[in-house]
């Protein structure tokens, strides 16, 4: 009997850190006794659901990234793949490293989350692979809050929900990795995996409840905010 298919979870962390005032990539910076990027790690490969993390990381700092992780998580396996010039294009980096799993069957959702997320946890994880394995996509959202439109000078209450969409997303693996095919022949970049699927796919991508504390640390105060959160758990 052949073993049922699996969820493999990315990790996104060949950004820079630009706006959070980091000296290089923002995802080693240290918070609360670990680097960022460690926290995310942990919280995905913490997740019964997931049984492959890999780390996406930025061109030229493979050696650095990988000792990081074995000082950090000694414990973890971890895979690497290096990132692409954009988020769009680590994406369809990492989905290439895993396209003869998933055209094969073995890997059936894959699972990416942004490194500078570092307050997820393992029960967002879950929650968003189980989501995907039944709806085909799930995303985590929070509302909003009030919206106003402004033309001209006037202020317009704008009659529709919005939400605001965070990491981790999980999607069917198979249909993603179509996805990112066409979108290569067609030249588009999405803002994010789920831009991409919606655009290229007819999955069903799922709402589930995000959290308040699932930020993204983006600005020297957001460091300081995770900092305090990660210190309390």
């Amino acid at each position: 009997m052949s073993a049922p298919p699996i969820a493999v979870g990315v990790v996104l962390a060949a950004g820079i850190g630009s706006r959070v005032g980091a000296d290089g990539n923002k995802a080693y910076l240290q918070l609360a006794g670990r680097s960022m990027v460690a926290w995310s790690v942990a919280a995905v490969a913490a997740s019964p659901e997931i049984a492959r993390t890999i780390l996406v990381f930025r061109r030229g700092e493979h050696d650095q990234v990988e000792q990081l992780m074995a000082d950090e998580l000694p414990d973890t396996t971890v895979e690497f793949v290096e990132g692409g010039n954009s988020r769009h294009g680590s994406e369809h980096n990492v989905l290439t490293y895993l396209a003869p799993d998933i055209e094969a069957g073995t890997v059936d959702v894959v699972l990416i989350h942004d490194a500078a997320r570092p307050l997820a946890g393992p029960a967002l994880m879950t929650a968003a692979v189980e989501a995907a394995r039944t709806q085909g996509g799930a995303i985590p959202v929070l509302p909003s809050g009030d919206v106003l439109r402004m033309s001209a000078g006037a202020l317009t209450a704008i009659d529709q929900s919005l939400v605001r969409v965070q990491t981790p997303q999980a999607f069917r693996a198979a249909p993603l990795w179509q996805a990112y095919r066409d979108a290569a022949a067609a030249g588009f970049e999405g803002t994010d995996t789920s831009s991409c699927v919606e655009r290229f796919t007819d999955i069903e991508v799922h709402a589930i409840a995000g959290s308040a504390s699932n930020f993204k640390v983006t600005f020297a105060h957001d460091v300081q905010v995770a900092e305090r959160l990660l210190s309390q758990r």
